[in-house]
C-alpha cells in the first residue's frame, strides 16, 4: 500500500522540488552541517580550481532528504561549469547516456541521482566513459560491424544514491570521491529552518524553530516541509507568528510526535511488540502483517528508528529496543497496554 507521508524524505511533487530550489545555499559557506564532508568537499574543490582540472568524480551517499542533490549543484556552482542532471530510471538505454556525455563541455558536471537505479547495459556504458573519457560505439552489424572510439571531454560525475550496497564494485571503484551523508542534529536543522523562514518572511520564534527541528528526523527536507504546515496552521488558527504552542498544535495534528514518529513508525513498532513480543522477527513477515511494501519499510521506515535506537537489526530479524517501549509508555516486564494498539 502506497502512502503520503509528511515525514518522508523524499520529494512528494514535483512543486515541492521546485520550491526547494528556492530555499537551497547556493555555496559551501552557505551550506549548514555535514561539517566534516563539507571540509573535505572544500579542500577536493579548491585544488582542483588550483590546478584548473576538472574535479574528480564524486559519489554522494545517504538517506533520502539530505542534501545529496544540492551538493551537485553547489559543485556546479563552485566550479562555474554548467551542470546536467538526470537519474538512473530515466536512463533505460545506452543511447540515451551517450547522447548526454557527446555533448558535455569539458568541466560540466554530470548528476546522475538514484545512480543504483542504473540498467546493467547503461553502468557498463559508462566505465569507459568515467576512467578513459572516451566511449566505444558499434557501427555496423554482423560481419561488418566495426568498434569506433569516440572521445569525450573531461567531466565530472556526480552520483547519489541511497543504497550504496546495490551499486556494483567496477561503478564504485571509478569513483575517486565518496562522502556519506548522516542525519542532521536538531541544533543545525534549527538553523537551518531559522534560514528557510527569513527567505520565505515567516515570523518564526527560536523556540519554535526547534520544536520543528526535533520532529524533522534529522532531514533538511523534511524540515522544510513542516516549515509549511505549520505555517498554514498558524495563518488559520492565529496571527501568523509560529510560536512553540502553535508548532505543537500543528504537527500533533499532523500525527507527528515529539520523537518525529507517524503512524506508520508507531504502527511497526507496535506490531513487533504485539504480535511478535518484540522480536526478533524478519522484516518480510513485518510487512506482510502491516500491508505495507518492504522496500518502503526498509527504505523510509527503518533507517530512523535504527538511527534514534527505537530498532534493531540481527540476524533473526528485526528487534524493538527498551527506548521504543518507553517511548510508547509500554512497560516491557508488565506486558502490553491493549488501548495503545487500537490503530494496528
Amino acid at each position: 500500500m502506497n502512502r503520503e507521508r509528511i515525514i518522508s524524505g523524499e520529494s512528494l511533487s514535483e512543486e515541492e522540488t521546485v520550491f526547494n530550489w528556492s530555499l537551497r545555499p547556493p555555496s559551501l559557506a552557505e551550506y549548514v552541517g555535514q561539517k566534516a564532508l563539507v571540509e573535505k568537499m572544500s579542500i577536493s574543490l579548491t585544488a582542483a580550481k588550483n590546478r584548473e582540472e576538472p574535479l574528480d568524480h564524486v559519489l554522494f551517499h545517504g538517506p533520502p532528504g539530505l542534501g545529496k542533490t544540492t551538493l551537485a549543484h553547489i559543485i556546479s556552482h563552485e566550479m562555474e561549469k554548467d551542470i546536467i542532471v538526470s537519474s538512473g530510471p530515466i536512463l533505460e538505454k545506452t543511447g540515451d547516456l551517450m547522447g548526454i556525455l557527446t555533448n558535455l563541455g569539458e568541466g560540466t558536471v554530470f548528476f546522475i541521482d538514484e545512480i543504483h537505479r542504473l540498467p546493467k547495459i547503461v553502468e557498463e556504458f559508462l566505465y569507459s566513459a568515467m576512467e578513459d573519457f572516451a566511449i566505444d560505439f558499434v557501427v555496423d552489424k554482423g560481419a561488418f560491424a566495426k568498434t569506433v572510439k569516440i572521445p569525450l571531454k573531461r567531466f565530472t560525475l556526480v552520483g547519489a544514491t541511497t543504497r550504496a550496497g546495490l551499486l556494483s564494485a567496477p561503478l564504485r571503484e571509478r569513483f575517486g570521491i565518496f562522502h556519506h551523508l548522516d542525519f542532521y542534529p536538531a541544533e543545525e536543522l534549527e538553523i537551518i529552518i531559522r534560514r528557510s523562514a527569513k527567505i520565505l518572511k515567516i515570523p518564526i520564534k527560536k523556540e519554535a524553530s526547534l520544536e520543528i527541528a526535533r520532529r524533522s528526523r534529522g532531514t533538511p527536507r523534511i524540515a522544510n516541509r513542516l516549515l509549511k504546515r505549520v505555517r498554514d496552521y498558524a495563518e488559520v488558527k492565529s496571527d501568523g507568528t509560529i510560536t512553540v504552542e502553535i508548532a505543537q498544535k500543528a504537527l500533533e495534528m499532523e500525527g507527528i510526535d515529539i520523537q518525529g514518529l507517524d503512524d506508520l513508525d508507531r504502527k511497526l513498532l507496535k506490531t513487533i511488540i504485539k504480535y511478535y513480543g518484540g522480536g526478533p522477527v524478519g522484516i518480510e513477515t513485518i510487512s506482510a502483517t502491516i500491508n505495507e511494501e518492504t522496500d518502503t519499510l526498509v527504505d523510509m521506515v527503518e533507517p530512523f528508528l535504527l538511527k534514534i535506537g527505537f530498532l534493531s537489526r540481527t540476524r533473526n530479524g528485526r528487534k524493538v529496543n527498551q527506548s521504543a517501549y518507553q517511548h510508547l509508555h509500554l512497560d516491557k516486564s508488565k506486558g502490553q497496554q491493549e488501548d495503545l494498539f487500537k490503530d494496528i
